[in-house]
């Protein structure tokens, strides 16, 4: 592309620059040689588009490998995983001639209803975060940018177009902004795309707060804000709060506009300039399509299930009902074994190069073992089928097979994006059917596909083993084949927690909210740290993941590092006869500070392969951010002084070994006013003593019993402003004098 600076151009030329020319490509400018830039779905495949095509999942689009979708890999814990998809998508991305792949999405799974929850992560702000940055850096890598979404506070479909997010700013710092924050800063994303919803009133795309003084001049991001498509309202607002590129096209009028606001002297010409500084600056990733797919589309089908297997959660298995041993008779039950549910509905549906059912994989993988394999529909995913004829075929076959595996889970249309579900529940036609096979078989096996957390409740104590498959992507049904002969030894953890009804979730009250507001009033205790803190017992705890061998934590060490970091230090053992991968989650927990803290949070983690009695000893940081909270007085992150326990848990609820830290924290003096409340003042380390020395010289000897009734009444005391207590001691101190402190606390 030529040297092109804004000054190069016209005013209209550069107001077309911000805005869509179609759904997938940006206005060129021909006669300056600024190319068009081809922005296209993914995250976990790309969706390019045909002459049919269009940006919500309706139509079909070109063929691309679905990999693992993002509530796939939240569950491998594994920053490789992440980073493998990552650059795999880059590459076909290229293939088509597509710039900008529309993710990861780092969104917070803050309710289990939330319809988008199969393209976000985690429930923690840290794994997500590290898992988005080993993406983006990897899709970076092979020169495609990376767009990460939906920034911020979009964690429910319900009028996802309008509706307020009322965040308090401690619990948008701890636990929504995090995640994005590291991707910026570690992973410098080619774009941000803002959200649909507003913020505490304001929308995304027009919230100069979100998008200039947090994003640009807080986080350092130098990239292009985009739109999510459609979600910009008023063009110029946008544009003046920090949005760049408004997609997909409009009618023109967003172009008119912006050049009528500059005209008319409402917007600043060098607002224009700066957006269109990078949307230039984005057409450098602009080069020919290489690297065909068709050169990959083996490699990438078997990557996909590779990585798959990663990511599969194996969260019960009773008397070692799995792997499954070897010339058993195998019973495979349900739709989902032979039509799989492996992908998401929306704007991220992949038109898939191939897929891979689950029953043909067993079969495949049976047949080298001698295994018998029978097959029974068991229930029909429309209302087409006699239930009770398929319900009595499943239970024949189970009570002819050694082992009955019995795959359930929610069809696509129970969650997509644009709308959420109602409930936790899988559908009742498949409970039956697990609960009759159960009845039936010698053993039986569950194998669920899901974009979000189904509840177990009423059958769960009946089986023997429950895999959670997730969606999986298009090669999950051989990845799930794999995982239960023991070819893949599970190594998956939860990365949400899996309640025992849906009203246990914090957000359960609030969600999704009402006439035009959703209040997220659990705050900072989101997912385990709300389970923890308020000792609400679970199904299975986020981090929980069980292998087919067995780990062992022998010791945990920490050391400070400095004032407020430190290295925490773990030796882990592969106890077992099986190689195996295991999470080492590490988690700080503390009383420390005038906050209401939860009862632990994940701090760091690392996956580890060890062989069968090999142990090894990693080294974690905590830095700074292990132990702050974020202080809403005085605008940032603080470390309280005190103890510090770091904890190595099997999973959020069950810790293994831990040590303690003491820290000084940050000495942090606040400047009174009189507006400061009583205990403000007294507890102040200069005025305090100053003005406890001249009350005690203004008042009378007191007896024992006195001196204890004026503490009393002090500890009343304590939260009234000095602006009105002062009269209860104008005879001894005065408004002036209280003046005269108030200038010593800032000098302190």
């Amino acid at each position: 592309m030529p040297d092109v600076t804004p000054d190069s151009l016209s005013l209209d030329e550069k107001a077309s620059l911000l805005t869509g020319r179609d759904f997938s490509t940006t206005n060129p400018v021909e006669t300056a040689g600024v190319p068009s830039i081809v922005l296209v779905d993914g995250p976990h495949g790309v969706r390019p588009p045909d002459a049919a095509a269009d940006h919500l999942g309706i139509n079909a689009s070109l063929p691309a490998t679905c990999f693992p979708p993002a509530v796939a890999v939240g569950s491998s814990w594994d920053p490789d995983v992440a980073a493998r998809v990552g650059a795999a998508v880059a590459h076909e991305a290229r293939s088509y001639g597509i710039h900008v792949v529309l993710g990861p999405g780092v969104n917070i799974k803050r309710s289990p209803l939330c319809g988008r929850n199969f393209e976000y992560y985690s429930e923690d702000p840290l794994l997500s975060g590290v898992l988005a940055t080993a993406h983006v850096q990897a899709m970076q890598s092979e020169s495609v940018g990376a767009s990460v979404k939906h920034f911020a506070a979009n964690n429910q479909e319900h009028e996802r177009m309008r509706i307020s997010a009322d965040v308090d700013e401690r619990a948008l710092r701890e636990i929504y902004l995090p995640a994005f924050e590291r991707v910026v800063t570690e992973a410098q994303p080619a774009t941000v795309m803002c959200s649909y919803n507003r913020i505490n009133g304001v929308p995304a795309s027009e919230n100069h707060w979100l998008l200039t003084e947090v994003l640009r001049e807080e986080w350092g991001f130098d990239g292009l804000v985009v739109s999510d498509w459609g979600a910009v309202g008023d063009r110029v607002a946008a544009l003046a709060a920090g949005l760049d590129l408004a997609m997909p096209a409009d009618d023109g009028t967003g172009t008119v506009k912006i050049v009528e606001a500059v005209r008319s002297g409402e917007l600043g010409e060098d607002v224009v300039d700066r957006s269109v500084a990078r949307v230039l600056a984005l057409s450098g990733l602009v080069a020919d399509a290489t690297n065909g797919l068709k050169d990959k589309e083996e490699e990438h089908h078997a990557l996909a299930r590779e990585l798959a297997a990663e990511c599969v959660v194996l969260l019960r298995n009773e008397g070692g009902a799995l792997p499954l041993s070897p010339d058993a008779r195998i019973a495979v039950i349900g739709e989902f074994a032979a039509a799989p549910r492996f992908q998401g509905g929306g704007s991220s549906h992949i038109n898939t190069t191939r897929t891979t059912a689950a029953v043909d994989a067993i079969r495949a993988l049976a047949a080298d073992e001698g295994n018998a394999v029978s097959y029974a529909r068991g229930y029909a995913l429309d209302a087409s089928a006699d239930a009770q004829a398929l319900l009595a075929e499943a239970a024949s076959a189970a009570r002819a097979a050694d082992v009955a595996v019995v795959f359930a889970g929610l069809d696509e249309r129970d969650e997509s994006e644009g709308y959420d579900r109602e409930t936790l529940d899988l559908p009742a036609a498949q409970v039956e059917v697990i609960r009759a096979v159960a009845a039936a078989a010698a053993r039986t096996v569950v194998v669920l596909s899901n974009g979000g957390v189904v509840s177990l409740e009423g059958w769960h104590d009946e089986v023997d083993a429950i895999v959670e498959g997730w969606l999986l992507g298009q090669a999950g049904g051989g990845a799930i084949a794999d995982v239960l002969f023991g070819a893949a030894n599970p190594s998956g953890h939860l990365a949400e927690t899996i309640p025992m009804r849906l009203q246990d979730n914090p957000s359960y009250l609030n969600f999704p909210g009402e006439n035009g507001h959703v209040r997220y009033g659990e705050g900072v205790m989101v997912g385990y740290r709300h389970y923890n803190s308020v000792e609400l017992p679970v199904r299975y705890p986020f981090g929980h993941g069980l292998s087919y061998t067995t780990f062992e934590t022998r010791e945990v060490t920490a050391t400070l590092t400095g004032d407020d970091t430190a290295t925490a230090s773990v030796t882990v053992a592969n106890t077992g006869s099986r190689a195996g991968k295991h999470v080492v989650q590490v988690y700080v927990a503390t009383t420390a500070g005038p906050v209401r803290r939860p009862t632990r949070e994940l701090r760091a983690f690392t996956k580890v392969a060890l062989a069968p009695g090999e142990s090894r000893t990693v080294e974690l940081a905590l830095d700074r951010r292990a132990f702050a909270y974020y202080d809403i007085v005085q605008g940032g992150w603080t470390v309280a002084g005190g103890d510090y326990r770091i904890q190595v848990g099997r999973n959020a609820v069950d810790i293994a070994a831990e040590t303690s830290l003491t820290l000084a924290g940050d000495a942090i003096v606040r400047p009174l006013s009189l507006d400061s409340t009583v205990n403000d003042w007294f507890s102040h380390p200069v005025v305090g003593p100053e003005l406890m020395g001249r009350l005690a010289q203004g008042m009378p000897e007191q007896s024992p019993e006195e001196a204890e009734e004026n503490a009393r009444m002090m500890r009343m005391v304590d939260s009234m402003p000095m602006r009105q207590f002062v009269g209860f001691i104008a005879h001894i101190v005065t408004t002036e004098h209280l003046e005269a402190l108030i200038g010593l606390s800032h000098e302190g």
